[in-house]
C-alpha cells in the first residue's frame, strides 16, 4: 500500500486541491479461460476466496485460471505456468482477449486476459501448490452449463465476466467448420 498526495488538472481549468489517495500496488496479472472448441466445453477452477465470504453463493468461487506476473516473465509464460499449477494442462493455442485495469480507484493491477484452446474431454481434478496453500478443484462443464451458471450470477468475477462475454461473441468463430 502506498499513500500519495496528488494534484491534477481540472476539466474546467486550473488545478485540484491536494488529494490524499491510497493505492494497493499489486502489479500485473494473467488469466486464462479454457475452452474446447471441438467439444464445446469450458474449464473452470473453484477455490476458496476470502473476499467472497459475504457473497450469496459463498466463498468458493468459480474462476478462470489466473496468477500474478513475476518480474522475469511475460504474460504468455505466466499463463502456461498457472495452467500447469491449477489444471495440470498445457494449451494448444493461446488467444488474446484483452488487457484491462482491474480497479483503478484503489489498485494498479492490470489483467492480461486470454482464451486457451485445448481438448478438455476427460479432464478435471484437484490441483494447486501446497506451498501456496492452494486447494483448487478443476471442473469441465458444457458451454450451455457455463452460460446458465453465468446468467444465474454464479460466475461473477470481473475476469470471468469479461471472458464469458467474449466467448459468447467468438465461440462460433473458434469452433471447427463442419
Amino acid at each position: 500500500m502506498t499513500r500519495t498526495v496528488v494534484e491534477h488538472r481540472l476539466f474546467s481549468g486550473g488545478w485540484s486541491q491536494p488529494l490524499t489517495r491510497e493505492l494497493f500496488k499489486r502489479g500485473d496479472a494473467v488469466a486464462v479461460l479454457l475452452y474446447d472448441p471441438v467439444n464445446h466445453l469450458v474449464g473452470l477452477v473453484e477455490q476458496f476466496r476470502l473476499g467472497a465470504l459475504g457473497e450469496k453463493h459463498g466463498p468458493w468461487q468459480y474462476e478462470v485460471v489466473a496468477g500474478m506476473m513475476r518480474k522475469d516473465e511475460n504474460p504468455e509464460q505466466v499463463a502456461m505456468r498457472e495452467l500447469k499449477e491449477e489444471t495440470g494442462l498445457d494449451v494448444e493455442t493461446l488467444v488474446p482477449i484483452c488487457d484491462y485495469l482491474a480497479s483503478v480507484g484503489g489498485t494498479d493491477e492490470k489483467m492480461n486476459l486470454y482464451c486457451g484452446l485445448l481438448d478438455l474431454t476427460g479432464k478435471g481434478g484437484i490441483f494447486g501448490l501446497e506451498g501456496e496453500g492452494e486447494d483448487i478443484l478443476f471442473h469441465v462443464w458444457s458451454y450451455d452449463e457455463v452460460m446458465q451458471a453465468f446468467s444465474e450470477g454464479l460466475l461473477n468475477s470481473a475476469a470471468m465476466t469479461i471472458s464469458l462475454l467474449w466467448l459468447q461473441l467468438k465461440h462460433s468463430e473458434l469452433r471447427p467448420k463442419s
